[in-house]
């Protein structure tokens, strides 16, 4: 028998003859079991299609005509239906063996030993069977096998352009395919959401097969390798690459997988069997997944999945489809799944329509989760496979609360909900009547409640939630979505467009917080990469006074972009009073270069401080005098009281922020502030939540800045409070802790008809 390209290029030339004849579907099914049984000296060659949930004899060769159209198998039942089910390959020498197998006596096969059949397989699924046989007992070899598989390729397309299968009616195909499943994965972002399954990459749908020139083929491959090969060796400088310390390693098992002389040699073998470019990737890949169904080591499956991401790549960069569904743009409500995705690319996706997003990787550091937690937009991370198991259009159901993605839901789990859903948009509807309404408490304390931004978009927000002001602009979101570091003029635009929409309400800017979780390639430096605790390392106001220009060329951009109004200004993670002071120095000397170049400045400027870090507590009384406002950051403040990284799952969640550690600390720094004419305000999560927000106006804070999306709830909690009776319960609560702080707030707002929950 010749090789395996030249049988199946044999088979092929006389396909592409048939496709071409002007004869039905049926006749021509028929001339091709002929021809693979010549070819391939098979006594027995068949074709079984899907139709109406069966696979059913179509053509045959050898069997009895009769049982044509009218035998018909499961999926799954049979050796045909093993097949089709698993999406796998079978070669047996003795047919009656294997445990699967039926005898069907309308086919007259009982004479027939040897027993060989491949899936024919189009969009990742089965939607037929090409089978031999033969009266010897012997097992079919490779290079027949492989030919087998080449020419089911072809045929799928001649059964999907006849319209002889229903693509959609695919029965019980397989478990991974079909039916409800849940998946589990890491919280990154909470929220619920319904949808449709869009991939972020969209698969590549391979229309023709058959190549027309072999050589115009290999050239347009080998192109396309060396295109692969530059964008691999240009990952490594990419901060969204790779998941947290694998960065390395994934790199190295991509750069090996693209250098591959197999991978390449077996993908140029199917090419001269007759396949087109696109279509010789992707039968070498149905190989290599039929190979991974057996592997039972999860690294090598692991790296499985990366030469599938390759794979993938490449078949994008041969066929020219190299774009994402957000060029195509969203149609109806979509959930959007992705191996991994950048901040960038999330934000050219139609927010109205993106409701929600779900990764393969994905960490509780990965910029865009900063991204995603600004938009509200849930994430799901971690979730093993979620590319195999999940198909294009399918509904899923996302619950970024439980980290859980419900995948083609029945109909009672779909309207559960949905009922949830339902709930979720009354409240939030109640809610949004109160945004003309001001946050007084009962005893008519007027509480400051104010948002957190970071977007441009995001100020349309403050109309939407009448939130008094945003207390927290997150200035590094316009370095994460950037390739290079943002130009001056660039940054004040932002500025200055920030400012006009916000009109007469207070915008806080906080100066650039990056490095740690939020490195960036173009800023990396010796001493970030030495971190091996990124989050208490070389970030934020330490790397920016490292970087003098960067600070300089904000300061500027602040500046002029504030040019006639009020400038407020905060100092993200200062440690002690001197890094203030050095930073505050930077900003005068701004502003003195632009007073003397009679450059319009702020009509005022208003210096504050994140205090993130304990230190800073033990010497306010120096800070106090030199600033105008403190603002407390609680999801930092918290990981380093406790010494808990907040990027680790096992503690993400571990320490209680109405812990007596944490109260009694803000407790401390409400006392000290006290007379000192400074606002104190708290940022982060803390105060958008309606139990710990209450706890905080007991202690004496009075103003929030939180996510838009807790606007409304925080400002009803607001109303039904009295601030001195909280405060006389938290005074007491503080000097002789309960054993459990939830559980006695939750009693005292319950006995008040306070709704914390």
């Amino acid at each position: 028998m010749p090789g395996a390209a030249a049988a199946a290029r044999s088979i092929l030339t006389q396909l592409h003859e048939v496709m071409a004849a002007r004869t039905h579907a049926q006749a021509k099914l028929n001339r091709i079991v002929d021809i693979i049984g010549e070819a391939l000296d098979s006594e027995v060659c068949s074709i079984y299609l899907l139709r109406e949930g069966m696979l059913e004899l179509y053509a045959t060769r050898g069997l009895n005509q009769s049982a044509v159209h009218v035998t018909r198998l499961g999926v799954g039942e049979g050796l045909t239906g093993t097949i089709a089910a698993n999406i796998e390959t079978l070669n047996l020498d003795e047919a009656t063996t294997h445990p699967e197998f039926q005898y069907r006596p309308e086919t007259g096969e009982e004479k027939f030993h040897s027993f060989a059949g491949v899936p024919i397989v189009r969009r990742a699924r089965a939607i037929g069977v090409l089978t031999v046989q033969h009266v010897e007992s012997r097992k079919y070899e490779e290079v027949e096998i492989e030919a087998l598989q080449t020419v089911a390729m072809v045929l799928a397309e001649l059964i999907h352009n006849a319209g002889l299968v229903d693509e959609e009616d695919l029965g019980e195909r397989s478990e991974a395919q079909s039916g409800q499943q849940v998946l589990d994965g890491l919280k990154l972002v909470k929220g619920l959401a319904l949808g449709k399954a869009v991939f972020h990459q969209p698969r590549i749908h391979i229309e023709q097969t058959v190549a027309e020139d072999i050589e115009a083929e290999r050239q347009r491959v080998y192109l396309a390798f060396d295109k692969m090969r530059e964008q691999i060796d240009t990952m490594a400088g990419q901060a969204e690459f790779g998941v947290d310390g694998e960065h390395e390693q994934v790199l190295e098992t991509y750069k090996m997988f693209a250098y591959d002389e197999g991978w390449s040699r077996r993908i140029n073998e199917a090419i001269d069997s007759g396949l087109t470019a696109e279509a010789a990737i992707e039968r070498v890949q149905q190989r290599t997944r039929q190979r991974m169904r057996e592997i039972s080591d999860p690294l090598l499956a692991d790296r499985m999945h990366d030469l599938e991401d390759l794979a993938n790549r490449l078949i994008r960069i041969v066929s020219g489809q190299l774009g994402t569904a957000a060029t195509t743009g969203l149609h109806g409500d979509s959930i959007l799944i992705a191996k991994n995705l950048g901040p960038a690319e999330l934000l050219e996706y139609d927010k109205r329509r993106l409701k929600a997003v779900v990764l393969e990787e994905g960490s509780l550091t990965a910029h865009v989760v900063i991204v995603a937690r600004a938009m509200g937009v849930p994430v799901i991370g971690r979730v093993r496979n979620v590319r195999g198991l999940v198909r294009e259009g399918d509904t899923l159901l996302v619950d970024g609360d439980a980290a859980k993605v419900t995948v083609r839901p029945g109909q009672g789990v779909l309207d559960a909900f949905e009922a949830r859903l339902v709930q979720k948009r009354q409240r939030q509807a109640e809610y949004a009547k109160l945004r003309d309404v001001e946050p007084f408490t009962r005893d008519g304390e007027r509480i400051e409640v104010m948002m957190n931004a970071g977007l441009r978009d995001d100020v349309a927000m403050l109309s939407l939630t009448g939130a008094d002001g945003i207390g927290l602009y997150r200035t590094e979101f316009q370095f994460l979505v950037s390739a290079a570091l943002p130009q001056r003029d660039r940054q004040t635009r932002l500025y200055r467009d920030v400012l006009d929409a916000a009109g007469d309400k207070k915008v806080i800017f906080r100066t650039v917080d990056i490095g740690g979780d939020k490195s960036l390639p173009y800023l990396s430096s010796e001493k970030s990469r030495e971190d091996e605790n990124p989050a208490m390392g070389w970030r934020a106001l330490r790397l920016a006074l490292e970087r003098e220009g960067l600070m300089k060329v904000q300061a500027r951009a602040l500046l002029e972009g504030a040019a006639g109004r009020e400038l407020n200004v905060m100092f993200p993670m200062v440690s002690e009073p001197w890094e203030f002071d050095a930073a505050k120095e930077v900003f005068e000397g701004q502003l003195a270069f632009l007073k003397k170049r009679k450059h319009k400045l702020p009509s005022a400027i208003r210096y504050g401080v994140m205090l993130e870090v304990p230190s800073l507590a033990e010497t306010l009384d120096l800070l106090l005098p030199k600033i105008s406002f403190i603002s407390i950051g609680t999801n930092d403040l918290t990981q380093f009281l406790f010494a808990a990284d907040r990027a680790n799952p096992s503690l993400a969640e571990r320490y209680d922020w109405l812990s007596p550690a944490i109260l009694r600390f803000l407790q401390r720094v409400v006392r000290n502030c006290a007379g000192s004419g400074v606002e104190l305000g708290v940022c982060g999560e803390m105060g958008g939540r309606r139990m710990e927000a209450l706890a905080l106006i007991g202690l004496g804070i009075r103003r929030l800045s939180i996510t838009p999306a807790s606007i409304g709830q925080i400002k009803e909690l607001v109303r039904q409070v009295d601030t001195k009776d909280i405060g006389e319960a938290m005074k007491g609560w503080m000097a002789q802790p309960p054993q459990d702080m939830r559980a006695a707030l939750s009693a005292w707002a319950e006995e008040r008809g306070i709704e914390v929950e």
